[in-house]
C-alpha cells in the first residue's frame, strides 16, 4: 500500500510544462535512447527532500516504486535505495544490490543508472569480485553496459583504475554515443588522480577511440596535448 499512496503523492507533485521539457530532455521519441518513457515533471531536489521522509521503508516497499512506468517514480526507489544503502548493515546492502541487479531493465535512462551504480553497485562490488561488471559490459543493454562503467566512479574515489581501464577496452568499440561519452568521462577521472596510468590508456588506444570518447577523456589536457591526441 505504501508504494501506491507514494506513486500517487508523487503524480500529484508533478508538473506538466516540466514534463514536456524532461520528455524531450531525456530523448523519449520514436527511435531515441528513451523511447517512450513517460515523465511528470518533477526536479531531483524535490524526490530528494521527500525521500528523507520514507528512510524507514524497506527494500521489499521500495521495489515496486522502481518498477513504476512513471520515470520520477523509479528515480525516486532508487534514491531510497542509495539512501538506504549507505545507511545500512551488509545484510541490507546485499538485499538492495541483489534487488538492483535484479532489475536493471528498469534502470533504464542515464540519469537513473548515474544516480545509483556508482553507489549501489559499486560500493558493494569495492572488495569482492567484479565479475558482475564484466558481464554487464557485454549486455545486449545500453543501460547495463553504462551501469557497468558508472559503477566504476566508486573505485576510481579510492584510486583503483585496473578494472576501470579492463572495462574501458571492452566498450572502445561500442555503437553507442551514450557509453561513448561514459568511458571517456571514466577515463578523465583516472587522468585527475593518475595522469601517467591515463595517458598510458590514451597512448595505446586514442587511434581506434570513437572521438567523442577521447574528447570526454582528454578534455582536461592542455590546448597543445588535446590537438595531439585528436590527431592521433
Amino acid at each position: 500500500m505504501k508504494a501506491k499512496e507514494i506513486s500517487k503523492r508523487l503524480q500529484k507533485m508533478g508538473d506538466k510544462k516540466d514534463a514536456r521539457f524532461l520528455q524531450g530532455f531525456f530523448k523519449t521519441g520514436v527511435g531515441q535512447y528513451g523511447e517512450g518513457d513517460i515523465f511528470l515533471g518533477i526536479r531531483v531536489p524535490a524526490l530528494r527532500k521527500l525521500a528523507k521522509e520514507y528512510k524507514a521503508l524497506l527494500p521489499e516497499e521500495v521495489l515496486p516504486l522502481l518498477r513504476s512506468t512513471y520515470h520520477e517514480v523509479r528515480l525516486f526507489a532508487l534514491i531510497l535505495f542509495v539512501n538506504a544503502f549507505a545507511q545500512g548493515d551488509k545484510i541490507i546492502q546485499k538485499k538492495i544490490y541483489d534487488l538492483y541487479m535484479a532489475n536493471t531493465r528498469h534502470i533504464n535512462n542515464w540519469d537513473l543508472v548515474d544516480i545509483s551504480a556508482p553507489n549501489i553497485v559499486g560500493a558493494f562490488l569495492m572488495e569482492r569480485s567484479k565479475k558482475p561488471l564484466y558481464q554487464l559490459a557485454k549486455s545486449k543493454s545500453l543501460w547495463e553496459r553504462r551501469i557497468a562503467v558508472l559503477a566504476n566512479f566508486y573505485f576510481i574515489r579510492s584510486n583503483k583504475f585496473a578494472d576501470s581501464l579492463k572495462i574501458a577496452v571492452i566498450l572502445l568499440q561500442d555503437k553507442e554515443d551514450l557509453i561513448h561519452k561514459a568511458v571517456g568521462w571514466m577515463l578523465r577521472e583516472v587522468g585527475k588522480r593518475d595522469m601517467e596510468c591515463a595517458e598510458a590508456f590514451l597512448q595505446k588506444h586514442c587511434r581506434v577511440m570513437p572521438r567523442t570518447m577521447l574528447r570526454y577523456a582528454i578534455e582536461r589536457f592542455t590546448p597543445s596535448k588535446r590537438r595531439m591526441y585528436m590527431d592521433g
